[in-house]
């Protein structure tokens, strides 16, 4: 892939947050993560020589795969699609962020994986930063606990010392219309702010895919999760 692709890409990406955050009056760092799904494995380097530290995967045993053969691509390596239960045992040493815990059950097998990985294998580095995911389109389809239930599960998952509970996570729908993607990373950022104001500590927002990250950026997102947009449409 492209060196020159991805760095161009994620010039006018980096310009545009830029541009949003001085139109709406607000500030902070966001992470570009770059998602690699369904691009071969070169993708992560020339993401890495173009400036990128963070790498996202959908699927595991994709990511896997993409680790072995980039294992010399100093890069984060995040999680950001589904991950059952039983497959929270793969994340000790291959991923440092998750961002779709939806439940009390996931959360309790990663924090059990991670145990296990510094008891029994010597594992030594610090528990994973785990996000929240919120379905706060309310669709059927998509993963993610209720909004209804994310504070109990929010308190649930902060009291555990083997993750580090740092935010939420969303999607908007797949519609081009900004002011409904925009009401949904809104009402994230509101819940978010309702949990901080009972003393949690959440300053990630990830919220935003190649399709509406401007919208996303406009409502505070801290992290974008792109990947068309920056590796140009999947080989696969």
């Amino acid at each position: 892939m492209s060196f020159e692709l991805v760095r161009d890409n994620l010039a006018r990406v980096r310009e545009e947050i830029t541009r949003i955050q001085s139109v709406e009056g607000i500030d902070g760092a966001v992470c570009v993560i770059g998602v690699t799904k369904g691009h071969p494995a070169d993708a992560i380097a020339a993401a890495q020589a173009a400036g990128l530290e963070d790498i996202g995967e959908n699927r595991v045993q994709e990511a896997l795969g993409k680790r072995d053969a980039a294992a010399d691509v100093p890069v984060r390596w995040h999680l950001i699609g589904h991950l059952q239960s039983n497959k929270a045992k793969l994340v000790p040493g291959n991923f440092a962020v998750v961002h779709s815990v939806d439940s009390v059950k996931l959360a309790e097998a990663l924090s059990a994986a991670h145990r296990r990985a510094r008891e029994d294998k010597g594992y030594d580095n610090p528990p994973p930063i785990v996000l929240l995911q919120v379905n706060v389109s309310g669709e059927g389809q998509k993963s993610g606990c209720s909004p209804d239930a994310v504070e109990a599960l929010a308190h649930a998952v902060a009291q555990m010392s083997e993750l580090r509970l740092r935010g939420l996570m969303t999607m908007a729908p797949l519609i081009d219309d900004e002011a409904a993607q925009r009401k949904v990373f809104g009402d994230l950022r509101t819940i978010r702010d309702r949990l901080v104001a009972g003393g949690l500590t959440l300053p990630e927002l990830s919220m935003g895919m190649s399709g509406d990250f401007p919208a996303a950026v406009a409502e505070g997102a801290t992290m974008l999760r792109l990947g068309t947009v920056l590796f140009g449409e999947r080989q696969r």
